[in-house]
């Protein structure tokens, strides 16, 4: 369950900050880079800040975590 709430939530903040460069302002293209190096950290690491801040919300890990 884990998995499937990181995937629609980084896919979300993905689209939204493509959204907000091409209406809003060239420098939110920045947020997308904050998440793909994010998503590179963390099949680095193994450790994801949002799959911590999920697990303390009370989603249960039933599958691989951030490390997709």
């Amino acid at each position: 369950m884990l998995n499937t709430y990181f995937r629609v939530i980084v896919g979300t903040m993905v689209l939204l900050s493509v959204v907000l460069t091409v209406y809003v302002n060239p420098n939110w293209m920045w947020f997308t880079v904050f998440i793909g190096v994010n998503l590179i950290q963390s099949a680095f690491t193994k450790w994801c800040l949002l799959e911590t801040i999920l697990q303390k919300l009370g989603v249960k890990k039933t599958g691989p975590g951030c490390s997709l």
